[in-house]
């Protein structure tokens, strides 16, 4: 699909977009060009729910850069794909922690944007990495956030089919095979639960990097990462919410990226606390890495800290009356 230059003009291209307008903002400090990235009405669901404002995401944004002036964040991945010819959806992984030391998290922001206009917006952040490092009391921290809750697009049904139409909208009909076989994984090891299949999709030597800086490796690996997620939730489904494709050696070749959500009963394991029986919604993303036809790699992330959030707001700890959606 040929992409108008109107959707990311004066950078050369949706990459080069993503990473300057990112870097300008957040490294630079130039908080207030939010303004002219952002429509007024800007929508943007986070792991505490969404909001509709372009004055939320100027001051959750400043409070955040506030809050860890020493973090440098930089793209590690950009997926971007066209929504029609003068938009385009991206999906922008960022590598963020200080310039000499092994401490670093990772955030994923999935961006609409039309005639280079951010217009909605789907972000998620790895919290959990940040409070293991310092050694902080997660459930506490937790305590201390309010769930917003999910208003517009993120309550409505999911898309019936999401190689055609995400939340996005219209998506080109790019990479077809790898996109099903994506799909048919998320359906086959996710949802349904063959975990045996997982070598059917991935080579070997798979990585997965997810959420409190973990780095996971083989098929085993995989398989008792998601099992120790899912056993809280063990009736849990995920949505496939939105799906974009891109090639780029600068990325190792070719990638999919995928919004999904999460929605399960937490009456399981109670690796979150006590057990509420309640249903929680997640916002999740995973990015996917493909080589020779087959899943290399996954960056899966999701707000743990958010998740524990939810949790004790329906069980009543004591949540906090404001939370920074952004």
């Amino acid at each position: 699909m040929s992409l108008d230059p109107v959707a990311y003009l004066p950078y050369k291209d949706p990459d080069d977009f993503i990473r300057e307008v990112t870097d300008l903002i957040w490294v630079d400090r130039s908080i207030s060009f939010i303004r002219e990235n952002y429509e007024p009405d800007s929508i943007v669901h986070g792991a505490y729910g969404t909001s509709t404002t372009r004055q939320e995401v100027i001051e959750g944004t400043l409070m955040r850069i506030s809050a860890t002036p020493d973090r440098t964040g930089q793209a590690e991945d950009v997926i971007w794909e066209a929504r029609g010819d003068d938009a385009f959806l991206s999906s922008h992984l960022v590598l963020s922690g200080h310039l000499q030391t092994s401490s670093h998290s990772r955030t994923i922001a999935n961006c609409l944007y039309r005639k280079g206009r951010m217009v909605e917006e789907w972000v998620v952040r790895d919290s959990l990495a940040g409070a293991l490092e310092s050694g902080l009391d997660v459930d506490e921290l937790a305590r201390a956030q309010a769930f917003r809750g999910y208003t517009g697009s993120w309550t409505e049904p999911a898309p019936a089919d999401p190689i055609a139409k995400g939340d996005s909208g219209a998506r080109p009909d790019d990479y077809r095979s790898e996109v099903e076989t994506v799909i048919d994984m998320i359906q086959t090891v996710w949802n349904d639960r063959d975990l045996q299949k997982v070598e059917k999709f991935f080579h070997r030597d798979l990585v997965l990097l997810t959420v409190g800086n973990r780095v996971v490796i083989r098929p085993e690996g995989y398989r008792r990462a998601l099992l120790r997620f899912l056993e809280s939730f063990p009736a849990g489904q995920f949505e496939i919410r939105d799906i974009q494709t891109n090639y780029d050696v600068r990325y190792a070749g070719l990638r999919v990226a995928v919004t999904w959500k999460f929605v399960g009963d937490y009456n399981g394991v109670p690796n979150y606390g006590s057990l509420t029986g309640k249903p929680i919604e997640l916002l999740g993303i995973s990015q996917f890495t493909f080589h020779q036809g087959a899943l290399v790699k996954e960056v899966r992330l999701w707000d743990d800290i958010a998740l524990r959030a939810q949790i004790a707001g329906v069980r009543g700890d004591e949540p906090a009356a404001f939370s920074n959606i952004y």
